[in-house]
């Protein structure tokens, strides 16, 4: 199996409370570098939801497939929740891997 395949389900939004967006990866690197520059089309790049706040690693692209269809079906509070159980502060987590942080799009 390729080095850099890691199934992920993981979770981006526009800033904190903002919009989101449940997405599915075997490249989380890669998958990332294609939202935060625009190369995807469609509703991350519509909305300007770049933002890591969340995301989990699967043992099969199969069970992340699952996980991902679950998730995109809960509530916004549920979402919410599982978003800040393990990162309140709606930080970048993307950060964390080596990417400088996005700049602040909020307005108020």
């Amino acid at each position: 199996m390729h080095a850099d395949f890691a199934p992920m389900v993981y979770l981006l939004a526009s800033h904190k409370n903002g919009t989101l967006y449940v997405g599915v990866t075997s490249n989380l690197l890669a998958r990332l570098h294609q939202h935060r520059e625009g190369l995807l089309e469609g509703f991350t790049k519509d909305y300007g939801v770049h933002r890591l706040v969340w995301f989990e690693h699967h043992a099969t692209m199969d069970h992340a497939i699952i996980r991902e269809k679950r998730i995109k079906k809960w509530n916004r509070p549920w979402k919410i929740r599982l978003i800040e159980e393990s990162n309140p502060d709606w930080r970048d987590l993307v950060c964390d891997l080596g990417y400088a942080p996005l700049p602040s799009r909020r307005i108020g």
